[in-house]
């Protein structure tokens, strides 16, 4: 069965972390003001830098807000959650704690009369191989439970080392041709085409790219629209405008919120 709603926000990639405590102010304003105006709220994934662990937050006081925020939120508007490649180790302990629902990565809903599919979007990423073969083997939930029982600083430290490595990663692109860096860290046609044909769809809405825009796209017969979710950052003016926002769909249409002006 399709979930149906007659309105709904959807964001993601806010990559909340305790460092940047505008960006997690903006989610907390977020869960107070704009999110219960709808009859559903999708979280997309990456909500948080890195996750690994419900056992990990339960010290963390920042932790508890961002937990008592969506909390708060999930009494008064349906809230989804969809792993993203950051936080896909969020557990069944955390959703029951915060009320949300985990949606399958990716999954079909009906919103003001109109089928969209959503997924976070690194699978769709087709082009950067060696990704979509980490991805794989990371999603394993044989491998996901013995990272899991490892104690928690054995944890912190795998997810240090990981997150240098994909710094790293980032940086040799930045190196390459614009056109290659462009096409290592952004979905794919294909693989676009290939999951709306799966899906019978010709909507598709995602995060991921940080790359913010509404797409009308062709592949041979196939057409579709793309909607890419932006990520959120008011924490370093130094390197980017401050960004945050939102994709609103009810009977009027789809349509992007900027929440920086909203403020």
């Amino acid at each position: 069965m399709i979930v149906q709603f007659s309105s709904a926000l959807l964001i993601s990639d806010l990559h909340l972390t305790p460092s940047m405590p505008l960006t997690a102010q903006r989610f907390f304003d977020f869960c107070e003001k704009e999110g219960p105006g709808v009859e559903a709220v999708f979280i997309l994934g990456d909500l948080f830098e890195y996750w690994i662990g419900d056992d990990a937050a339960l010290d963390s006081p920042f932790q508890q807000e961002v937990k008592r925020a969506i909390a708060n939120l999930s009494t008064k508007t349906k809230t989804f959650y969809m792993h993203g490649n950051r936080d896909f180790l969020i557990g069944a302990d955390y959703l029951k704690k915060t009320g949300m629902t985990l949606l399958p990565d990716p999954s079909k809903i009906v919103i003001a009369g109109n089928e969209y599919i959503l997924c976070h979007g690194d699978s769709l990423c087709t082009a950067d191989v060696g990704y979509q073969i980490f991805r794989n083997w990371v999603r394993k939930p044989w491998l996901q439970k013995i990272f899991l029982r490892m104690p928690l600083h054995w944890r912190k430290s795998i997810a240090k080392n990981l997150r240098s490595n994909s710094s790293a990663q980032y940086q040799s692109y930045a190196g390459n041709a614009p056109e290659e860096r462009a096409r290592k860290t952004n979905v794919t046609l294909h693989a676009c085409a290939a999951l709306q044909r799966d899906l019978s769809g010709n909507k598709l809405i995602h995060g991921h790219t940080h790359l913010p825009a509404h797409h009308h796209e062709q592949l041979h017969e196939q057409t579709w629209q793309r909607w890419v979710l932006s990520d959120w950052d008011l924490d370093h003016p130094e390197s980017s405008l401050p960004k945050a926002s939102a994709l609103r769909i009810d009977a009027s249409g789809v349509h992007y919120t900027d929440l920086v002006k909203a403020q």
